[in-house]
């Protein structure tokens, strides 16, 4: 592996740890600040947002600076950010962290991408980018259970020094590994990634992943308080059964992966929507179990994830037959609408918290997902539809 590939695979786990690991901190971070946990859980809301609006913007206005550069630049951003919530003394300066960072991820694995197939001959660019991405899957197995352990045991501002000095090796790798000549072509302008949003197909696509991702945020934002607080796991447990969470879902995107090239993404979604919304239900009657929550949890990991490469699969094919001059901006909006769903969730879930209790939260979130469920469906018949009116047109 090229050291710099090595460097920006350590780049997407110190980002897929911070992104995450304040799930298994919120109740930690509510006492510590004097917060109710709704607030506590829209720190995972409001980084998502600055993912979803800051990538296509900072992508665009930032497209003639040179790559290493950029990445540098991204890398120093994430730190300073992690650094400000290592030092925060208020819940409103930990926002303000919060959006620092949320805004270096937003733009990192667009110029990442593209620096990655760089790196490598054309015939390993796939493989190339896959194990960049692979240290957002580290993040869920080691990151943010070591993260949540760190945060309960030494005080949850040490997590994010921690992450910080990830970010800062990477940064240090990304300076002296990365390439100068990093050849790329600027993004499209923001009025023509614009037009995008205008495609129906696809803007069905992003709803299906904003509204998938998004119900399982509900109840993903609060685990931690709800085992702390409903299954009665002492915090320093917190920590492993995230860690398990974590394995189950690297087996859940190996699983999805082949689920959507052996079924096609369309089947392969319901499915694992409607094993999801299943999961879910059940932990609203498992949580006050300690071993039956710990197996629903293992049971969530495995299908909260696997929908990621039939989504983004999904979206690519519906570029290619209604924007097909603009994939790579499709595919952008499908990560935009991922982070949509987790802020959306997230806010969701604080909502529910305040009015109705921790304990609603899951079986909320199993509705919400059917809803993606039902979007799926839908898309399915569209394209059955389709592909009949095609069929119709050419036989005349």
């Amino acid at each position: 592996m090229p050291l710099a590939l090595l460097a920006l695979t350590l780049s997407a786990f110190a980002i897929g740890t911070t992104e995450f690991v304040i799930v298994g901190l919120i109740p930690t971070i509510a006492g510590d600040l004097g917060v109710t946990l709704p607030s506590a859980g829209l720190l995972v809301s409001l980084y998502a947002l600055s993912v979803a609006i800051g990538a296509p913007l900072l992508t665009a206005l930032t497209g003639r600076v040179p790559r290493k550069l950029l990445l540098v630049g991204l890398m120093a951003l994430f730190t300073a950010g992690n650094l400000v919530a290592w030092q925060a003394p208020t819940y409103e300066s930990l926002i303000v962290a919060r959006i620092l960072t949320g805004l270096a991820h937003g733009v990192f694995f667009s110029v990442g991408s593209i620096i990655a197939t760089n790196l490598v001959s054309k015939d390993k660019a796939a493989s190339a980018i896959a194990t960049m991405f692979s240290g957002m899957t580290v993040a869920f197995v080691t990151g943010i259970p070591l993260g949540t352990f760190i945060g309960q045991h030494f005080g949850w501002r040490t997590t994010f020094l921690v992450v910080s000095a990830f970010g800062l090796v990477a940064l240090i790798g990304a300076l002296l590994f990365v390439p100068k000549n990093i050849q790329h072509s600027p993004p499209a302008p923001l009025l023509r990634q614009a037009r995008v949003l205008l495609q129906p197909r696809l803007l069905l696509v992003y709803a299906m992943t904003a509204v998938g991702y998004g119900g399982s945020l509900i109840a993903f934002t609060f685990l931690a308080p709800i085992l702390q607080d409903v299954a009665g796991f002492a915090p320093n447990m917190v920590g492993l059964v995230l860690l398990a969470y974590g394995v189950s879902v690297a087996v859940g995107n190996i699983w999805g992966g082949r689920l959507a090239d052996s079924k096609g993404p369309v089947s392969a979604l319901k499915t694992i929507f409607l094993l999801l919304a299943a999961v879910l239900l059940v932990l609203t009657f498992t949580a006050p179990h300690p071993v039956l929550v710990v197996l629903t949890v293992l049971a969530w990991g495995a299908v909260a994830f696997g929908n990621v490469p039939g989504l983004q699969v999904y979206v690519v094919q519906q570029a290619e037959r209604v924007a097909p001059d603009a994939v790579d901006v499709a595919s952008g909006f499908n990560i935009a609408a991922f982070n949509l769903g987790v802020a959306g969730g997230s806010w969701g879930g604080a909502l529910v918290v305040s009015h109705l209790g921790l304990g609603h939260t899951p079986w909320i979130a199993a509705l919400v997902t059917l809803g993606a469920f039902a979007l799926t469906v839908l898309s399915g018949r569209l394209d059955r539809r389709s592909e009949h009116t095609e069929a119709a047109l050419a036989a005349n």
